[in-house]
This record gives structure tokens, sequence and C-alpha cells, in this order.
């Protein structure tokens, strides 16, 4: 499997997004990661369906919309239309994740569900099969900058057991903390994609650090 980013649009520049999304779409990365908080499934409120609107439109590659807001079903069809190709939202957070899933495919995106740092992996043993990604979160959502909780590493070589058990292609995606000193080490374990926002956007060469993220040479 090809080494994944998807830098995070959170931690890009506000005043100045459609310079941050073009270096993005001339860079290596492979999607846009976009947070979306409520305020209340997590202690934060970043930004919304708007917002991923006018990003879609100037995006080259995939949106990957994470939501971390109660009742994410709600807003699926919303969220479809305003562009994401990838919609993922928290275990934690939804009661029926079968039918959840069914109505995100059922919009043309693919599926994920996913797991904050106290919730196991072995939860998604009977869904896996249905989800074209895992989203493991290595801090506690809500703040971008947060240190990288270190336990995640056993959590995705469980993770990856499960889905080579099961003989399936799910994707693992780790967000939170991530940067130049772990990202080797994450791969290895066994993750696909890494989400990445302080660590590129506050690099004085994001162009290099995404190439570097992936451990290659910026083109």
């Amino acid at each position: 499997m090809e080494k994944m980013i998807a830098p995070s649009l959170l931690s890009a520049d506000f005043l100045n997004l459609g310079r941050d999304i073009e270096m993005v779409n001339r860079s290596e990365a492979d999607w846009f990661h976009c947070d979306i908080m409520d305020g209340r499934f997590v202690p934060n409120i970043s930004f919304g369906i708007p917002v991923v609107q006018a990003i879609s439109r100037m995006a080259e590659k995939p949106l990957d919309v994470h939501l971390m807001i109660v009742e994410p079903e709600k807003y699926f069809e919303a969220f479809a239309k305003a562009g994401a190709d990838i919609l993922t939202f928290h275990y934690e957070a939804c009661n029926h994740i079968h039918r959840a899933v069914q109505q995100i495919k059922a919009l043309g995106m693919k599926a994920g569900v996913v797991l904050n740092p106290h919730t196991p992996v072995n939860v998604l043993e009977d869904i896996l099969g249905d989800l074209d990604l895992v989203l493991l979160m290595s801090v506690n959502p809500g703040f971008g900058g947060q240190q990288f909780i270190e336990r995640t590493f056993g959590k995705i070589r469980r993770l990856k057991a499960m889905i080579e058990d099961q003989g399936l292609d799910t994707l693992i995606e780790v967000d939170g903390g991530v940067n130049l000193q772990n990202a080797a080490a994450l791969y290895e374990a066994g993750a696909d994609i890494l989400v990445a926002g302080n660590a590129v956007f506050k690099s004085e060469n994001p162009l290099e650090t995404i190439a570097s993220l992936r451990g290659r040479e910026a083109i």
C-alpha cells in the first residue's frame, strides 16, 4: 500500500486559505483533511458546510471530511453536496453504525468510522468489512497541536491484524500529533494514511515536509 498524507486544514492560515489549498494541490499530499467540530461532541468549534463547499471548489484532491459532531447522520447528505469524497464519523457519537455507513455509501462517498483514544478496536470487528477506512485518534479530539499518545502504535497493530484476519483492504488512518519524528514508525506499525496539521502548516517548507512525511525527497 502506498503511504498517504492528508494535511489537516484546521492548521491552515484561514486568512490565506486559498493559498494553503493551492500549496496542498501542488504537493505530494493525497487528500485534504477537514475537521468538523460542533462544540458539543468535542470542546471546540471549527468550520462547517459553507467552508467545505469553498474548499471543494479549489481542491484538486479528495476531501476527507472528519465529523466530530453529535448526530452525524443528520448531515451526511449536506456534506456530500458540499463536495466530501470521504466521510468519517465517530463510533462514540452514533448508535447505528451499520445504517450510517450504508447511508454514506449510498450518497457516493467512501465511509469510515473514527475511534477515540479510549475506544478499543475490537468494537469494529463485525462492521470492518463494510468500511473503507478506520481513523484512529492519536490525541483526544477537539484541538490541534496536541501530544501524540504512544499507545496508538499497539492499537494500529491490533487493527491491522483484524483487517488481515478478515482478508480485507480497509485503510488505517491516524490523526493527532503526527510529525517527522513518528511518521515512519506509524507506517511500519500498519498505518496507510497520516493526517498532519501543525507539522505541515507550521513548517518553513510545507512541500518538503509533506514529501518527508512519506519518506521521500520533495520534487
